[in-house]
């Protein structure tokens, strides 16, 4: 993943996460190897970080002061602060036209709410940004999985997840599927209730309006499944009878990916107009400075924000059917 360049298009923009945290050491960890064109990165992060990051060849602009002293595992408000700045001036790079997209980093959203950040997380941010509907997936090795519902409570999802919902995952899911070259997407789409309802018998939303609208949707998506039992769905991805896996709320989706693929998978978020990619772990506060985390998860999100942005770039540029 080392020989992975951006093919000479505008710059990746990479943020830090929070200076406190994991985000840095990862990042800086994966620069350090990097093998590929170092001008095709930007990254914004806490000064004395970028400066290291300068050196080892890579462009980068420095956030808040620069005697502002970076003490892993000790978060504060000022390091948030930098960490909402960077993830700002990514957003607002990529909307001048001088990035073609962000990896961001982990942050604290305790810290940055303290600081009087108004979003769930990220993905509401950049969506509110940069426009579009965002739908929140997860690209691994073995599994690929999108969700209908995400930063919801369990108590809310039967309320939150709509048929509207639904559509954009499972268009999503088509598109994310042809991205990693699937002709005709299988898409196996998770049931909200155990063993999918059993027919009303455990719930009755799949036999009221979720399979009558897969039914309807697979018209458009031919490989799309009715819904199917949750406990059994993932091992049959993994064996290969579906490309990816749309799942109705968060921990449904993501027990089983983060079980098999913690420190591989990538945060994708899908449906915006620029492409946004996260490593799939927190700002680990507790190990952090400890160079005891693996910067796996992040060059996996660089990797796969690369394959996005030229799939995007080939769409863009193809011809309209006639």
């Amino acid at each position: 993943m080392g020989e992975e360049t951006n093919g000479g298009e505008l710059p990746l923009g990479i943020t830090s996460g929070d200076p406190a945290g994991v985000g840095p050491e990862v990042i800086l960890s994966w620069a350090k190897a990097y093998e590929g064109n170092r001008e095709g990165f930007m990254f914004f992060g806490p000064e004395s970080w970028i400066e290291e990051l300068r050196q080892l060849g890579f462009l980068g602009r420095g956030l808040g002061f620069a005697d502002y002293e970076v003490k892993p595992g000790s978060p504060d408000r000022a390091g948030s602060l930098i960490a909402m700045d960077a993830l700002m001036k990514a957003a607002r790079g990529c909307q001048q036209k001088r990035l073609s997209g962000v990896v961001t980093g982990p942050v604290s959203k305790e810290l940055l709410k303290q600081n009087g950040f108004e979003h769930p997380g990220h993905t509401e941010y950049f969506a509110e940004q940069w426009g579009g509907a965002p739908v929140m997936s997860f690209v691994g090795a073995e599994l690929k999985v999108v969700l209908a519902t995400w930063h919801v409570a369990l108590h809310d999802v039967f309320h939150d997840l709509s048929p509207v919902k639904l559509i954009r995952a499972v268009t999503q899911a088509d598109y994310l599927a042809r991205v990693y070259e699937a002709e005709v997407p299988k898409i196996g789409v998770c049931g909200l209730n155990p063993h999918a309802g059993e027919n009303g018998l455990l719930g009755e939303e799949e036999r009221e309006w979720i399979d009558p609208l897969l039914s309807d949707l697979r018209n458009k998506f031919p490989g799309l499944s009715s819904t199917q039992a949750a406990d059994s769905l993932f091992w049959r991805a993994r064996e290969g009878e579906f490309d990816v896996i749309v799942a109705l709320y968060h921990d449904q989706g993501l027990i089983p990916l983060k079980t098999l693929e913690f420190d591989q998978a990538v945060n994708v978020t899908l449906g915006l107009p620029f492409i946004r990619t996260s490593p799939d772990h927190g700002t680990g506060f507790s190990k952090a400075g400890r160079g005891v985390v693996s910067s796996d998860s992040f060059s996996c999100a660089v990797t796969v924000a690369l394959n996005l942005i030229k799939y995007q770039a080939v769409m863009a540029n193809r011809p309209e059917s006639t």
